[in-house]
């Protein structure tokens, strides 16, 4: 049997179950126990007085990069990073070499992710190659593990594909996840269409890129009455649109990305790369945008879009430099920052980067519920640092917030109740 293992003295918050206290949580064989009258003399206590005691944070949007991209990322690599970020579960993007759109490539991802540091569940393509043409095979890929189905990083153009890729994967009970993005306005464009593109002389993508591709997934779950997930929001216009059609009772869920509710499109200034992304980052009224939704809950997730590339694909011109920064080392302090500014509580955090995505995904966690596996996160709130490329777990350096001081820190990550990241 294992030992006991007791979570001391900590701040325990777990929407799920409307909790938010100071409270021990117990740990046995790999799962939550009920905590008894008094403790036995072979447990093992850590005492974490002073820090947060919440489920094991999942992130629905990261790239992997295995198989294909092994100098990026791998399994390993990324979810280790995600460890160190507090995540105990992740859900990887079909866009490898090959791509994820068969049963083979699936279980070669769970498989490698078999002994990795955190859970993985891989996203299925939407079509075959992620080319847009022909629907990939949904019910084999299911019964291979995919929990989703996304294009990520490629749009869907064709819309009676799209319309059928919704009927098709309701059938199968998997979600749709969709990169909303109008090619023929993005096309050519690196940054965000603002004074600062020009600026800078770059060209620009117009917030009506993604906003009108939004407006149609919008149409489409409304058609077929089936659910679809916005991914990577990052303006105004969309927010908008999501707050409607939720209002109207479309079946509609959608995250963004901390460096839209950090970062604008200033901090392209001087061509730095790390900061090129796509959906790209938009102007400051977009941004105090996409922090009021994630305040009155239109949005419902904060997802990293953790897009791993080397200096191989990020040290260029900037209009040939790869799409995507890396951010499962940064999602957790960037979030509190929110909760410190008195934006979102401490449970609404929890609910953004735990129990959200496990509800929409339909995974396990999200909670501490007595019985439940004990995947679960220990935070310092006050712990402060510098994010330094010495301290990144990731095999990849691309992030706009090295040489930042951050306050909030995962200090120790349990998956199944064994440490997998531990700086108590």
């Amino acid at each position: 049997m294992n030992t006991l293992l007791i979570l001391q003295n900590g701040r325990l918050i777990d929407p799920a179950n409307s909790l938010d206290r100071q409270a021990d949580v117990w740990i046995q064989d790999g799962r939550i126990v009920q905590s008894g009258s008094a403790i036995p003399a072979d447990a093992t206590i850590l005492d974490v007085k002073g820090k947060w005691v919440v489920p094991g944070l999942i992130d629905m949007h990261v790239h992997l990069r295995e198989p294909g991209e092994e100098y990026k990322e791998t399994i390993e690599s990324g979810t280790q990073a995600a460890a160190a970020g507090g995540f105990t579960a992740v859900a990887c993007m079909p866009n490898t070499f090959p791509v994820n759109d068969n049963a083979t490539v699936t279980g070669y991802i769970l498989e490698k992710a078999a002994q990795s540091s955190a859970r993985v569940y891989p996203v299925g393509a939407i079509s075959q190659g992620s080319k847009g043409v022909e629907l990939a095979e949904y019910g084999e890929m299911k019964r291979a593990g995919v929990v989703a189905l996304s294009d990520d990083g490629r749009p869907v153009a064709d819309s009676q594909l799209m319309r059928r890729a919704m009927e098709y994967a309701s059938s199968h009970h998997l979600l749709i996840i969709s990169h909303s993005e109008e090619s023929s306005l993005s096309r050519n464009g690196c940054m965000n269409e603002s004074i600062v593109s020009t600026r800078l002389g770059l060209n620009g993508i117009p917030n009506a890129a993604e906003s009108i591709a939004v407006f149609r997934e919008l149409a489409l779950a409304e058609l077929t009455g089936v659910s679809v997930h916005i991914a990577h929001v990052s303006t105004g216009d969309s927010v908008e649109l999501i707050r409607s059609a939720k209002r109207r009772g479309v079946h509609v869920t959608a995250e963004t990305s901390p460096h839209y509710f950090t970062l604008t499109d200033a901090a392209v200034d001087g061509y730095d790369t790390n900061a090129k992304m796509n959906p790209p980052l938009r102007c400051e009224p977009d941004r105090q945008k996409i922090r009021m939704a994630l305040q009155d809950g239109t949005l419902d997730v904060i997802a990293t879009d953790h897009a791993p590339h080397s200096i191989l694909q990020k040290n260029v011109e900037f209009d040939h430099a790869a799409n995507g920064i890396i951010g499962l080392e940064t999602s957790l302090p960037l979030t509190l920052a929110l909760v410190r500014e008195g934006l979102i509580s401490e449970s609404r955090m929890v609910e953004l980067m735990s129990l959200a995505p496990a509800r929409i995904l339909g995974v396990p966690g999200g909670s501490l519920t007595v019985g439940d596996v004990a995947d679960i996160t220990v935070i310092d709130p006050e712990k402060k640092f510098i994010y330094s490329r010495e301290m990144i777990v990731s095999k990849s350096e691309n992030s706009p917030f090295i040489g930042w001081q951050l306050q909030g820190k995962a200090v120790l990550t349990l998956l199944a109740g064994k440490p997998t990241y531990n700086e108590l």
